[in-house]
């Protein structure tokens, strides 16, 4: 009688594995921190590093440092809805591989979440993740770890015989591609449109030259002759604390994507940040009195139901009053300086006592002014503007108050004081910029909100991108969880205002309903 020999059962974890392993290339668990706890697979082809050595580090560190940002995003709506739909990313291996990650609560595991890497045979889909931003907060991420960015920021202009060289949207991505490739494992290289572009090698990389002739050679595969402008920036700010040093950073950021090398060298940064920094009390003097005088005034831009595209209410855009000798023109630029120098509370109050003046002005309209977070964490800001509502209630029912991201909330206790004093007071609170860093997923669970903004550019890419409608739907659902209602910026076509009620968001803003302007009945 012959003997029958049956494979032994396999037990329920073995069956997960298996059918993971069949999808995926790298298996992760991560607790609520997003540390990891558990990792097998190809970790040592991939980083040439065993699997165990991963334990305890944050699952970020698996990603290029310039989608850290979108991942952040990922993992935050992962602890709050329990799921990632398949999302394409690039790993932080030395070819930046191109995988597709995706993530599910662990069950019966309360605070653990299981991620699958896999690898993705053809380019990435999907819209790109934010790249001059990404690249500020990537540095920020590393001197909040206590790492000191060593070297220098590269940044690169392309011009023609025309002025500024702007590569179409396909061959930009590839040249920020070539970029992040050739800066090294870690690198951030970052696009800001116009033919401009940024990099932050890793450390011992090549210099800012050696890239320009990587773009160099892919222009000359184009056809596309032009001159490739370099400088380097130096990131050493001897006397900035590490929040300064990233604020002016951003500061020189925006100045060199909206005007390159010319405008970053007029905004004082010839000689890098220190350089920035050697010069700052003569700014410091001039920004206060650019302040006192008022000189800037207020753009007032709708915020409309999509059910019907009325007026819900205006939101009021910084603009400064071009002034002779001061190249501080422009908006972002005008609030990244007054971060760097210690201003932000003088100005969020300047902006909001123009805007009372305004809504006084206009009677029937709601304006929503913008306030830093370092204005909303402070004590002294809130109880002035408290005593404000106090001694004019009626005010209340005129404003609303976005807290915006550019500065980040150090004390989040005093924050969630001031939010809770202005919505007793009657005045609706919106979190700006929702989704375009993990922390406005912190402030929904700690903040009693009214309203969330999601940021502009998951709207831009909706349409074609199924990986920012699947974001933008998450964060209507997170968002009803706590009972706020949802703002979509950026709104320019029928097709994405169709999209944005489509996918319950409830209310729009862009180009589609109007530019900044009067306020009307003012």
């Amino acid at each position: 009688m012959q003997e029958t020999v049956r494979d032994p059962a396999p037990s329920a974890a073995d069956r997960f594995l298996t059918f993971a392993f069949a999808a995926a290339e790298m298996l992760v668990e991560i607790d609520a921190d997003g540390r990891i706890t558990f990792a097998e697979g190809a970790f040592p082809a991939r980083f040439g590093r065993p699997c165990r050595s991963f334990l305890r580090e944050p699952v970020q560190s698996l990603v290029a440092r310039d989608q850290r940002l979108g991942i952040g995003t990922a993992l935050a709506l992962l602890s709050a809805t329990g799921r990632i739909r398949p999302t394409a990313i690039r790993l932080s291996d030395p070819a930046r591989s191109a995988f597709s990650l995706a993530g599910l609560a662990a069950p019966g595991r309360a605070g653990r979440f299981c991620l699958t890497f896999a690898p993705l045979p053809n380019e990435l889909p999907g819209g790109p993740l934010p790249g001059g931003p990404g690249l500020a907060r990537a540095v920020e991420d590393m001197l909040r770890a206590g790492e000191t960015p060593r070297g220098a920021l590269g940044l690169i202009e392309l011009t023609g015989d025309g002025g500024t060289l702007a590569p179409r949207a396909d061959l930009a991505a590839r040249i920020q591609d070539v970029l992040a490739s050739h800066a090294g494992a870690g690198g951030v290289a970052a696009d800001f449109g116009s033919g401009r572009f940024a990099v932050l090698p890793a450390e011992g990389g090549p210099d800012v030259q050696a890239l320009a002739n990587q773009v160099a050679l892919l222009l000359a595969q184009h056809g596309l002759p032009g001159q490739i402008g370099t400088r380097s920036l130096p990131l050493d700010a001897e006397g900035l604390s590490p929040l300064q040093t990233t604020r002016a950073l951003r500061f020189a950021l925006s100045a060199f994507s909206r005007g390159g090398d010319a405008a970053l060298a007029k905004a004082g940064f010839t000689g890098g940040l220190a350089g920035f920094v050697g010069s700052a009390a003569d700014r410091a003097n001039a920004m206060r009195r650019t302040i006192a005088e008022r000189r800037f005034r207020l753009a007032f831009q709708p915020i409309v139901l999509l059910a019907d595209r009325t007026p819900h209410h205006y939101e009021a855009l910084l603009r400064p009053i071009p002034t002779p000798g001061s190249p501080y023109d422009q908006p972002s630029e005008f609030i990244a300086l007054a971060e760097t120098i210690g201003l932000s509370e003088t100005l969020d109050w300047a902006v909001v006592e123009t805007a009372c003046e305004a809504a006084r002005a206009a009677s029937g309209v709601r304006l929503a002014c913008n306030l830093s977070g370092l204005s909303v964490q402070n004590p002294a800001f809130r109880d002035r503007f408290c005593t404000m509502l106090d001694a004019a209630p009626d005010l209340a029912g005129r404003l609303l108050v976005e807290i915006t991201e550019t500065a980040e909330i150090e004390d989040e206790a005093e924050a969630a004081r001031t939010v809770d004093a202005l919505r007793e007071r009657g005045l609706p609170v919106c979190i700006d910029d929702f989704g375009a860093g993990a922390a406005s997923f912190r402030y929904l669970r700690i903040f009693r909100v009214d309203f969330v903004k999601v940021d502009g550019i998951y709207v831009t890419n909706a349409v074609e991108s199924g990986r920012d409608r699947g974001f933008i739907s998450a964060m209507v659902d997170l968002a009803g969880t706590v009972g706020a209602q949802v703002v979509a910026e950026r709104i320019e076509t029928e097709a994405q205002a169709t999209l944005m009620q489509h996918l319950g968001v409830a209310f729009g803003q862009g180009y589609l309903f109007g530019r900044p302007g009067a306020l009307p009945g003012g």
